[in-house]
């Protein structure tokens, strides 16, 4: 073996693990810039849209993410759901959305831009106390005729699936409907109105 085979053979090692201790270091360097460009929990907390996969909620089933720090109920509404919302109107105290809790595009009787997908801020309007889920019908504790919805147990406000409060309640106004939009079939944004 000559010296000029050796040097050959040094410099093909030479090159390529100089190479790959570039590209190491490259992807090191690289990591906190990517990263850096994804929302911080904190500017998440202080409003960053939150994206959800809503493709797996089935009729009648809600989940619950966070937004601002708040919670945000996403509910399937089955179709026996949205028939008993437009029997409520004379239980409600604001049936005809006159106080803005509700971007434009959810003001009507659904309070969505999806007739079966709701999306509320699950937060008292009397005190800030969270309310609880009563999805389905006569719901134990809450007597025959309760249509389903919410129930804030630390003063007894009554919510209906649309999130409109009943007369009756200590809560003066109907829940939040945070602004948000469809990304797709499967994908919501909360936080954000669509742009147009």
């Amino acid at each position: 073996m000559s010296n000029q085979d050796v040097n050959q053979s040094k410099r093909r090692f030479l090159i390529a693990a100089t190479t790959a201790v570039g590209g190491v270091a490259t992807a090191a360097v690289a990591a906190p810039f990517v990263l850096s460009m994804t929302p911080s929990e904190r500017a998440k907390a202080a409003g960053a849209p939150v994206e959800v996969d809503i493709s797996k909620i089935e009729p009648g089933a809600m989940i619950t993410v966070e937004w601002r720090g708040k919670p945000v109920w996403i509910v399937n509404r089955s179709q026996e759901m949205l028939e008993g919302l437009g029997q409520l109107e004379e239980q409600l105290i604001d049936p005809a959305l006159a106080v803005p809790q509700q971007p434009d595009y959810a003001k009507n009787e659904t309070r969505s831009i999806k007739p079966s997908l709701m999306v509320l801020v699950g937060i008292c309007t009397h005190l800030g106390c969270s309310p609880t889920s009563k999805l389905s019908q006569g719901q134990e504790g809450m007597g025959d005729d309760w249509p389903g919805g919410f129930f804030c147990p630390c003063h007894g406000s009554k919510f209906d699936l649309a999130g409109r409060v009943f007369k009756g309640s200590p809560a003066p106004i109907n829940l939040e409907v945070p602004p948000h939009y469809y990304l797709s079939d499967s994908r919501l944004l909360i936080g954000a109105d669509k742009e147009a």
